[in-house]
């Protein structure tokens, strides 16, 4: 049943220009001659100067108080907003205004006509999953971070190879030396995921990819693992490389050797709001350039 919209939250690229500040006045006044009340976060407000009369509110009182949430920007955006929101059921929006747009799949020309059906009920609602990383050492957690795309265990600052063992359910799988390994959520699997080789994987699925980033033994292949599992990393003592944990190019969390890295499923998931006849595999065809009907 459609979802009755009254309060919106609205999440702006980190690095607003003048025509992302022109977008969101226009999306502000759109929203507020349909008297619906409209909130920007702290960093979109102090971002754009034509809107410093606009309320504002924190992504927590966000998660809280609104009934939707539209990131402007490029899937970067979205993938900012929808960590700081995940552990709330609001819905996202995300409006491209950058250049891919995976995730972002309304036009920034479209902006008004689409939103109009979203807010009259006319929409798809999808639910996506997010990974949770937890790391230990000698048993005890020193970090945790959750992501949206990816988990990249990978080298840093050296040009040398990593080396780390890899259990999935408590169960030994591999020893691996590579400058890395990308674990995925199905989400992610256009994204690092698809550079490094990895399958294209529809979001629906319950799955955890792990993709090797060039690895030595070219035998490592890309493996998919049910979504329920736990992945667990161990850096080498006897590897050189220095190590890094990074959520979906955003979070970067320090490793050192011998840490524990634990990979999930968050308990929650993001849930995002397209308009009616979204086809996924549209998007795929318009982003990767492949052929249309013979």
């Amino acid at each position: 049943m459609p979802k009755n919209f009254k309060t919106i939250g609205l999440i702006g690229k980190k690095y607003a220009n003048a025509d992302v500040g022109e977008v969101l006045v226009n999306l502000s006044n759109f929203l507020k001659d349909r008297e619906l009340d409209v909130y920007l976060d702290f960093n979109t407000l102090r971002n754009t100067p034509a809107l410093q009369n606009c309320n504002s509110m924190s992504r927590q009182e966000m998660g809280e108080k609104c009934d939707l949430v539209i990131a402007l920007g490029g899937d970067g955006t979205l993938l900012s907003a929808a960590r700081s929101l995940a552990k709330f059921s609001v819905p996202m929006i995300g409006v491209n205004l950058g250049t891919l747009g995976f995730l972002t799949d309304i036009p920034s020309t479209q902006i008004n006509e689409r939103l109009a059906e979203i807010l009259d009920g006319k929409y798809t609602e999808e639910e996506r999953m997010l990974l949770q990383v937890t790391i230990f050492r000698d048993d005890e957690e020193i970090n945790a971070s959750i992501a949206f795309n990816d988990v990249v265990v990978h080298k840093w600052e050296e040009a040398r190879m990593l080396e780390f063992e890899t259990e999935i359910d408590g169960l030994y799988v591999n020893k691996q030396r590579s400058d890395g390994l990308i674990i995925s959520t199905p989400t992610g699997s256009t994204a690092y995921s698809l550079s490094g080789g990895g399958p294209i994987v529809h979001p629906s699925m319950n799955a955890i990819l792990l993709v090797p980033i060039c690895p030595h033994t070219l035998s490592q292949r890309p493996l998919v693992i049910h979504g329920n599992s736990t992945v667990e990393l161990t850096v080498s003592t006897s590897g050189h490389a220095r190590a890094q944990v990074t959520c979906d190019g955003q979070i970067n969390l320090g490793v050192m050797a011998g840490d524990r890295i634990c990979i999930k499923k968050l308990d929650t998931k993001v849930t995002l709001l397209h308009p009616e006849g979204y086809n996924y595999y549209e998007i795929l065809r318009a982003k990767l350039h492949w052929g249309g009907h013979p």
